[in-house]
């Protein structure tokens, strides 16, 4: 699977790198993790420039984080939230809950949740909307949609530049590399059922 996304952004280069980030930034569910590693191990290879890798993927997250900001702001908080219960909506992982987690995070943090929220997993692909609920100005969404994306786009090309110039190092360790990250996945799948099983007897 690895070398199958190497060779994808091989013949994608950089405006692939931009794309798919936009859509990891809007409401779809496209993991950056899955994006720039990959990019910074080819980095590592020669074979892209890692700077551009980064500048590329802030670039599409802005982007994409300006597409929900415009959406949220031109909607309105009723339309959206009726969104956020549609059928759909659940298709790309959207529920009411989440949305008012992230509207919650945002109010709590102030404008700087925009900045820290592209930090998060679960809600940095939607802070861009109580952002555009709230009509923050444009200029300070952009700049600290850019610190916060340039920050995490920098920690993954720096993940994929480290697996690439210790390959070598990985590969004999694999087995307990693979044992570890199941083993992760396991308790992340099992907090999953508890949260979900601690929310369902708190609204009782």
């Amino acid at each position: 699977m690895f070398e199958t996304i190497l060779n994808l952004f091989s013949g994608m280069g950089y405006v692939g790198i931009t794309i798919l980030m936009a859509i990891e930034s809007s409401f779809i569910p496209l993991p950056s993790e899955l994006i720039i590693p990959p990019a910074g191990y080819l980095a590592n290879l020669g074979k892209m420039n890692f700077l551009l890798i980064i500048l590329a993927g802030t670039f599409g997250s802005l982007l994409g984080a300006l597409f929900n900001y415009y959406l949220a702001k031109h909607l309105g908080s009723p339309l959206i939230h009726k969104l956020a219960r549609s059928s759909w909506a659940k298709f790309f992982f959207i529920t009411p809950e989440k949305l008012a987690e992230s509207e919650q995070y945002f109010h709590e943090k102030g404008r700087v949740s925009t900045f820290i929220g592209r930090l998060i997993p679960g809600i940095r692909h939607l802070i861009s909307i109580p952002a555009g609920l709230a009509k923050m100005p444009l200029s300070e969404f952009m700049l600290y949609t850019v610190l916060g994306a340039g920050i995490w786009c920098t920690v993954l090309a720096t993940l994929g530049w480290f697996f690439g110039a210790n390959e070598k190092l990985l590969k004999e360790h694999y087995h307990q590399i693979s044992i570890a990250g199941g083993l992760i996945l396991l308790i992340f799948i099992a907090y999953l059922f508890w949260k979900k099983y601690y929310a369902k007897k708190k609204n009782k």
